[in-house]
């Protein structure tokens, strides 16, 4: 039937030259973009997975930097054990030739004065072992914290250990002389405790240091697999969507002249009343 108020044929045309404009908007908008999901209007449970995979990535950023902080405080607590590891070896050689018999009085009161500034040296460098704010050898100790995962949990934690005079790592007392044999003999007893006791402590710490290390490997490696993941989620294949675009700019230019047709077929009525 030939009607000038129904053109069925050019709403077919336009219907269908109205789907392919969409869809080269889409198309477009993923090479723009290089997403084929940009948008919860794309694909809203894709978007969601991939929202959530991007704030796990950027909250693996902090545990990281949680990871180096930690790793920091942990380092300045080895260098402050190391210090005061090398003070007590010294310490150790005075208090041994302290023990020797027939010093003469001067010599003894020498090796007590090397003695005492060596001993209270830990005290200082004890003091000054802070990384912000977190010491790990005084003598109320703090630890190294880092955060295990996006979610706050599963921390790593390295305990600090009391380094101060008397206590039960450095078991040489804050009143620890030289002043005679005895004395001497005393304090050697202590400070080779000492020394064993930290060297354990030390060793507990270093693999402290390697655990952290390890979790921020893993953490990075964590990210690179989480960031491929939302890659291959959300990411547009440039090639395809290419030649996507190629066909339908043809079926475009295809669409506007079957609409354009379509919408010359109404002249055909005026050949009916001449």
């Amino acid at each position: 039937m030939i009607s000038v108020n129904t053109n069925q044929g050019a709403m077919v045309a336009l219907q269908t030259l109205n789907r392919t404009n969409n869809d080269m908007d889409k198309t477009q908008n993923a090479i723009a973009t290089g997403l084929k999901v940009s948008s919860a209007k794309d694909n809203g449970a894709l978007f969601a997975i991939a929202n959530k995979m991007r704030s796990d990535v950027t909250a693996y950023d902090r545990v990281r930097e949680s990871a180096d902080r930690a790793a920091s405080i942990l380092d300045t607590g080895i260098a402050a054990g190391e210090s005061i590891m090398e003070l007590l070896n010294e310490m150790k050689g005075k208090a041994l030739a302290g023990t020797q018999a027939g010093n003469s009085a001067s010599a003894q009161a020498a090796l007590a004065a090397d003695f005492l500034q060596l001993r209270d040296q830990i005290t200082s460098v004890i003091a000054n072992a802070s990384f912000d704010g977190a010491n790990m050898i005084q003598g109320t100790p703090n630890s190294a914290v880092s955060l295990g995962d996006a979610a706050g949990g599963n921390t790593i934690t390295i305990a600090g250990a009391s380094l101060a005079l008397g206590g039960t790592t450095v078991t040489v007392a804050a009143a620890a002389v030289l002043t005679d044999n005895t004395t001497s003999n005393t304090a050697l007893g202590q400070v080779n405790a000492s020394i064993t006791n930290l060297g354990t402590q030390l060793a507990t710490w270093g693999a402290g240091a390697k655990r952290l290390e390890v979790h921020k490997t893993f953490i990075g490696k964590l990210q690179d697999a989480l960031s491929n993941g939302i890659g291959a989620i959300v990411d547009a294949d440039l090639a395809k969507e290419s030649a996507k675009l190629q066909a339908l700019q043809v079926k475009q230019q295809l669409g506007v002249q079957a609409l354009s047709i379509a919408n010359s077929s109404s002249q055909t009525a005026l050949s009916l009343f001449r």
